[in-house]
């Protein structure tokens, strides 16, 4: 994982004071290339790493070397810990590493690093939906949830209707792109897409988090209910397995594979209703042919019935 790469970086550089990232490659068994993004990470996360170059070059950790992270800032610490954060929420390994990190740390910086650690979770499986990828407004959301401050959002919802609100921001999910922001409401714990954020002010109100939350144990409810509503209509649709991956694209994890044979793949595709597959399927024509459900080959004779009543000749 990354984020053991990261740790394992810094600690290198903090006893050596300088490696190359030729020298940190073979110490961590990855390329050069990977080990020169590592380091240039770090730089960019704020770690006071900078490449030197020339003879006896490379990257230096700036200060004198040290063998624990006692000489980090608090800015550096929750710094490294933004970037590591997101991983452990998937990595046993990642959190083993963490918890070092935090024993490791002054114990004025603790609070602050934990919580820059449970800023973000990722959440690679996507909803069938596109992602418009990390913007401005993520890092000021996160910045927010760090420093446990309420903020003021603007926000539209899908109708259009746009709203304003006070929330107590608890934490973000990068869900393929699709960011997402896990708050407390008046009205009990919501979650925003952030690409519906209008505007967003950070408050100097303490924002409430709720005793022992879990950014990741709340992500797991919240994909539960929402796939729960996703998954109230399903079909059977056979394609050329060569296109599983484009079917895919169009419903996400909602697609699993049942069968493949002589380059025929059948596939399971779910979706809130009968009429919202047979939409997405409508596109495909006779290249894609559903199995085992009236409901969803009845709303594509509609739709199919439609197109031929307005454009036909």
């Amino acid at each position: 994982m990354r984020a053991d790469r990261l740790v394992a970086t810094l600690l290198l550089m903090q006893a050596r004071g300088r490696v190359t990232a030729a020298e940190l490659a073979g110490e961590l068994e990855v390329s050069v290339a990977t080990a020169r993004r590592d380091l240039e990470a770090l730089s960019a996360a704020g770690i006071p790493v900078y490449p030197q170059p020339g003879r006896g070059g490379g990257w230096r950790l700036v200060g004198r070397a040290r063998t624990d992270l006692s000489g980090l800032s608090a800015a550096e610490a929750q710094a490294l810990f933004l970037l590591v954060g997101p991983a452990a929420a998937v990595s046993a390994e990642a959190r083993a590493a963490l918890r070092k990190l935090v024993r490791a740390l002054p114990e004025t910086f603790r609070a602050d690093a934990e919580a820059a650690a449970d800023a973000v979770v990722v959440d690679p499986a996507r909803w069938g939906q596109e992602g418009g990828g990390r913007s401005g407004l993520v890092a000021l959301l996160q910045g927010a949830v760090v420093r446990r401050r309420r903020v003021r959002l603007g926000y539209a919802k899908r109708s259009g209707e746009r709203s304003e609100r006070v929330v107590d921001p608890l934490g973000l999910v990068d869900k393929d792109d699709v960011w997402y922001l896990v708050a407390g409401t008046a009205r009990g714990q919501r979650t925003f897409r952030v690409d519906r954020v209008v505007d967003a002010v950070v408050t100097d109100e303490e924002a409430v988090r709720p005793e022992g939350f879990e950014l990741s144990e709340a992500w797991g409810r919240v994909v539960e209910e929402v796939e729960g509503r996703q998954r109230s209509a399903s079909a059977s649709v056979v394609v050329p397995a060569r296109l599983v991956s484009v079917l895919r694209s169009q419903f996400g994890r909602h697609c699993v594979v049942e069968a493949e044979v002589e380059g025929r793949a059948r596939v399971r595709v779910s979706a809130p209703s009968a009429l919202m597959i047979a939409q997405h399927l409508a596109g495909w024509g006779a290249v894609a042919e559903v199995v085992g459900s009236v409901e969803v080959r009845g709303e594509l004779a509609r739709l199919g019935a439609e197109l031929v009543a307005r454009y036909g000749v």
